[in-house]
């Protein structure tokens, strides 16, 4: 009796079709080791986005260079720690779904305005004091997360897509505020960068294929460092170990600033039900469940308030890290925990975080800007699953229209209070958002609307 050897290759192949999918399970058994670099995929892919609020935040409040820096290292340290509550949730705090989180651009205008006037310390004591806000809505958000059905969540999806594409382009171009943007240097990086994205995804095997965004940035890093254009003097004087402070800056109840923050959090928990529905989606093909939706509200509530204690802006979860699940479909929660402590430890040496933070921009636009136009995707097939009814096409179309239309116009808005600016006038997502509830809520059943000719038989 004799017995057949298995080839070689179909045990190779086999071994690859495990790997994919443990990578592709929530809780798929994979050693720590193993899943360092898909989760340090996830981190590099919201890095810069991650810091990018904190500086124009203490810019605007005239921190000192010393100052700022404790509020960039605070700004890491909460990051990784929310993504951590997001994935191992406290009590009904967290998702248990693969979510990075970040400091937010929602509460940057705010902030702005608000330390020009009442200085940082209002803004921290806002933070805090919306932060519990958030932390109760997610408890709730059984009461009121119905007035949010399925065509409204497509549109927030689809909108949060339609808001990163500026943000990959600028990217792309060298980051707002470059001195050379739209250099061809920048150009040539960015498009060296995405070239080796795709030729990596189009050249790999089995779970080397989700690390092309990973290999697109270290192609583009060294790239970047031979033309120049990295720069290593953050690196001079560095300390080894930092520990970041807690109360850098004691926190000022003011009332106006509260209110701002407040609504500001509202509007953050809704583009939540948006990120955690798209997440969801594309990573696990499904939709996500009453207890993911509310405790992924919660736990970017409790962590913003943890991120006030340490002086810094709230969070939320990071749409980037949306576009990279669709991608690469890597949604183990043990890999991207590897991306959180990586922030962490990122935070406690300041050579680890100084070496993120010198990625430049028009590489991480490159490898990134594909991304988006995959969230922009996942909406269109919500909306799909929604059914396009008369209906859900009005709600759509319009809410699409008008948020995506003006928020391209700003100056729309010029007569409206400042306040009112300062959520809409920039924010496609929560304009959509709201055109699409009001839509839904006025309009007609389909049974009474303008239905569709009939098809012919």
């Amino acid at each position: 009796m004799s017995f057949d050897r298995p080839d070689k290759s179909e045990t190779t192949t086999d071994s690859h079709n495990t790997h994919a999918s443990t990578l592709s399970s929530l809780d798929g058994d994979i050693s720590f080791w193993k899943g360092i670099p898909f989760g340090l995929q996830h981190v590099l892919a919201m890095f810069v986005a991650n810091l990018a609020p904190i500086f124009l935040v203490t810019a605007a409040a005239r921190m000192t260079a010393e100052q700022s820096a404790q509020v960039i290292q605070s700004g890491l340290l909460v990051a990784g720690l929310g993504t951590c509550l997001q994935l191992y949730p406290l009590w009904r705090v967290g998702s248990r779904l693969p979510m990075v989180t970040g400091i937010s651009f929602t509460y940057v205008a705010a902030a702005v305005a608000i330390v020009s006037t009442q200085g940082y310390g209002a803004v921290i004591g806002a933070v805090m004091v919306g932060g519990l806000l958030e932390l109760l809505l997610g408890l709730t958000a059984h009461l009121w997360s119905r007035l949010v059905p399925p065509i409204v969540s497509a549109v927030v999806v689809t909108s949060i897509g339609f808001s990163l594409l500026s943000v990959g382009a600028t990217s792309f171009a060298g980051g707002a505020g470059s001195k050379d943007f739209g250099g061809w240097t920048n150009l040539g990086l960015g498009l060296i960068s995405l070239v080796a994205c795709l030729a990596f995804q189009l050249l790999m095997r089995g779970t080397l294929k989700q690390l092309s965004v990973l290999f697109g940035l270290i192609v583009g890093y060294v790239c970047a460092v031979a033309a120049g254009k990295v720069d290593f003097s953050g690196f001079s004087g560095i300390a080894v170990v930092s520990l970041p402070r807690v109360l850098p800056v004691m926190p000022r109840l003011d009332a106006g600033a509260i209110i701002t923050f407040a609504l500001l959090y509202v509007v953050s928990s809704v583009e939540v039900l948006g990120d955690t529905a798209a997440l969801t989606k594309v990573g696990l093909n499904r939709a996500p469940t009453p207890r993911e939706t509310s405790g992924a509200i919660a736990g970017d509530g409790l962590i913003s308030v943890v991120s006030g204690a340490f002086g810094c802006l709230p969070l939320t979860s990071f749409a980037q890290n949306i576009g990279l699940v669709a991608m690469t479909k890597v949604v183990n929660r043990k890999v991207i925990f590897s991306g959180g402590l990586l922030l962490v430890l990122a935070s406690l040496v300041p050579g680890i975080a100084q070496a993120f933070n010198s990625l430049p921009q028009s590489v991480l636009g490159g490898c990134t800007i594909m991304m988006f136009g995959n969230i922009i995707l996942s909406g269109f097939q919500m909306i799909s699953e929604a059914g396009y009814t008369q209906r859900n096409i009005t709600i759509a179309a319009l809410s699409l229209t008008i948020g995506i239309g003006f928020t391209q116009v700003s100056g729309i808005f010029a007569r409206f209070p400042q306040l009112f600016q300062s959520i809409f006038a920039t924010n496609c997502i929560v304009l959509s958002f709201v055109v699409a509830v009001i839509l839904n809520a006025v309009l007609p059943g389909e049974h009474r609307f303008l239905s569709a000719p009939a098809e012919r038989g």
